[in-house]
This record gives structure tokens, sequence and C-alpha cells, in this order.
């Protein structure tokens, strides 16, 4: 006789609930309501305390949640540039250049911290000064013929986006029928492409190219209210780091260039309606001329978008729903039952005064409280 001996396993759901809490709403604020968290996801926002058993309780004491906030241009090498991120309430970063490929997935495997959506290798040119980087040889591309196997190359690593960096000409930077194969490439095989472009005449090659999205805006001649119109009329898409313009402006001034020339691009852009994502370009060095802190630019960069006329709630939503429908990324970037349990807790009223978003009180990732 043969004896069967079943074993049931049984699953524990961790149940988080934040209580009197205000959220994000067209305008302005929510009135108190209850945020349900089990595991890893929003699963009720309720007027009443929700029934939650054996659940944690996080008074909100009439504070403000808001969606763990999404830098859209960063650069990411460690485990705690992801912790500096996330202790700032920012739960999202794109990073925008990274290699080996084994380091960028391992770092996307972190858990209890920011999670990381990464280009990859980006595109270069020969001689510009991204190619004085480091960078693998592979990311110099001179010859069209080779983009196709570049792309595949960069998508099989991992990369969630391709980047391209531009120049103006004469600067070493790609050659235009490089920048236009490497979107073709990346369209036909369903990659949205990001282009540097931090000169006036490599923004003009980016958008002639077809990029989807163009990260900086030039210091030295402002985006006209035509080349604003037309990237509205095709649905192209800006993240203007006007954090790092304002601090190379002020440590590497050049005859011509600006700050007020890239608020000027912001200010062109908003009255287009394009979209723009709020991302500053952080990254942690050395050289503390040249170190844009991770985690607290985000903040600084709320508020030169309100200083370019933009509400705090349009800054809001450059940091939260505008990066994540940007990238494709569908589970985050609101505080709505059935997405991650991203989320920020903070102290005031971020739709009168942005500077609120600094006043932080909790940080959840994917349901984990960051301590």
């Amino acid at each position: 006789m043969t004896t069967t001996t079943t074993t049931t396993t049984t699953t524990t759901t961790t149940t988080t609930i934040i209580t009197n809490v205000r959220l994000l709403a067209d305008e302005g604020l929510t009135g108190p309501v209850s945020v349900r968290i089990d595991d890893d996801t929003i699963t009720s926002i309720t007027p009443e305390l929700p029934d939650g058993g054996n659940a944690r309780i996080v008074d909100g004491a009439g504070a403000t949640l808001l969606p763990g906030l999404i830098d859209a241009h960063v650069h990411i090498s460690s485990r705690r540039d992801l912790d500096a991120l996330a202790h700032n309430g920012v739960t999202t970063g794109m990073d925008m250049a990274s290699w080996p490929a084994a380091t960028t997935a391992a770092l996307r495997g972190q858990t209890g911290t920011a999670s990381l959506i990464s280009a990859g290798v980006p595109f270069i040119g020969p001689t510009g000064p991204h190619s004085r980087f480091g960078m693998p040889s592979y990311a110099i591309a001179t010859d069209p013929a080779d983009v196709a196997e570049g792309v595949a190359r960069r998508i099989a690593d991992g990369s969630d986006f391709i980047k391209i960096v531009t120049d103006a000409p004469g600067r070493g930077g790609a050659d235009p029928k490089i920048v236009r194969a490497v979107v073709a490439e990346a369209h036909a095989t369903g990659v949205i492409v990001v282009a540097h472009a931090s000169h006036i005449d490599a923004f003009t090659m980016s958008l002639n190219a077809g990029a989807d999205i163009i990260t900086h805006v030039p210091t030295e001649d402002p985006i006209t209210a035509a080349i604003a119109v037309g990237m509205a009329d095709q649905g192209r898409l800006a993240i203007p780091t006007l954090s790092v313009s304002k601090i190379l402006a002020a440590a590497m001034p050049r005859p011509g260039a600006n700050y007020d020339n890239a608020r000027d691009s912001v200010i062109a852009l908003r009255k287009a309606d394009v979209t723009v994502l709020a991302g500053t370009d952080s990254v942690a060095g050395t050289d503390a001329s040249f170190t844009i802190p991770l985690g607290v630019a985000l903040h600084h960069e709320l508020e030169l978008l309100v200083d370019a006329g933009y509400t705090p709630v349009e800054a809001l939503r450059a940091a939260t729903t505008g990066p994540a429908r940007a990238f494709g990324l569908t589970d985050r970037g609101a505080v709505t039952p059935g997405l991650r349990a991203d989320l920020l807790l903070i102290d005031g009223d971020p739709t009168i005064y942005i500077t609120a978003t600094q006043k932080i009180s909790g940080v959840w990732t994917a349901g984990t409280r960051i301590r």
C-alpha cells in the first residue's frame, strides 16, 4: 500500500494601511482617505479605515501621499546610488548610460530601494566628448550598416530603451545617417529612442531623425517657438534637465551660453504644449563642482520647472504620470488600485508650494517602507 502525503503551502500577505492622507487630484488635493497596500500593490482607496485584520497601520496625520517620484535622467553605478534616490522619495530612475551589462542587470534586480530602468550602452560618435567617458568600444557607431546589430545587442543585454548622443556638426558626434539608422532600427523593434542634444543643431538633428524624447535643452541658442510647435505636433517629448544647465552654466561659463537660454527653451516648450518630463542628469562624483546629488536634485528640478511657468501640479505630473507613460511603465506613476505601491508621504500641500515635496515623512518602494 502506498501512502501519498500532500503538503499545503500557506502564503501570507503583508498588508499596510496608510490612513488620513490626501492624494493628488486634477488641480489640488483630495479629502482624507485610507490607502491599502497588499504586498507590493495598492489594493484600495477608501474614505474610511478599511478592515485590515493584522495590517500595519500608518497614520498619515493629514499629510499628502504622492506617487513615488520618477527621475527621467540619472546615472547609476551602485546600490548606494539607488538608495540615495529612494531616501529622497525618487522610487524610479531612468538611467541614461550604464555598463557592463551584468552590472546593470544586477542593479535592476535590487529590492527595497529605487528601481532602475536603463538604456544600457548608448550610441555615441567617434570623437565627441562622450567618447572619452570610458564606454565599451561598441558604443561608437560610424557605419549605418552596423546599427541593426548594435540595437539587437543592446536589447539582448536588457536595454529598456535606446539612447543616442547627438552633437552639433563638427563636434565629433554621430553622423546624421547613424542617428536616423538608430531611430529606424529601434522603432522597428518597438523600442523608443532618447537623444542627448545639448546644442540647438543637435536638437534639430535629433528631431529630424525621429527621436521620441530629447534630453537636455540648449544653453547657447534657445528652442524657437517653431521648433516647439513642431515637437508638439509630432508628439515628441523633452527632458530639459534644467538642474544640470544651471550648474554647468555657473561652473563652465562660455560666451553666449547661459541658464536663461535653457529656461527660455522650457518656456517655449510649455507654451507649445510639449510634454516635458522631469530629469536631472544626476550623478555621484568626487568633484563637488560637478556632482549633481541623486534624489535631492529632482526636488530642485521641480522648483526650476515652476520657476519656468509650470504650475506645481504640472511639475508633479512631469515627475510621476508623465515619465511612467512615456517609458511604458504601466504599473506606476499614480496612487491607484492595481498599481505598484511606490509612494511618497510628505508634509504640506505641494500643489501650492512645490517645495513641500522635500518634507518627506515616508517612502515606500513596491510596498516596502524605506527606513
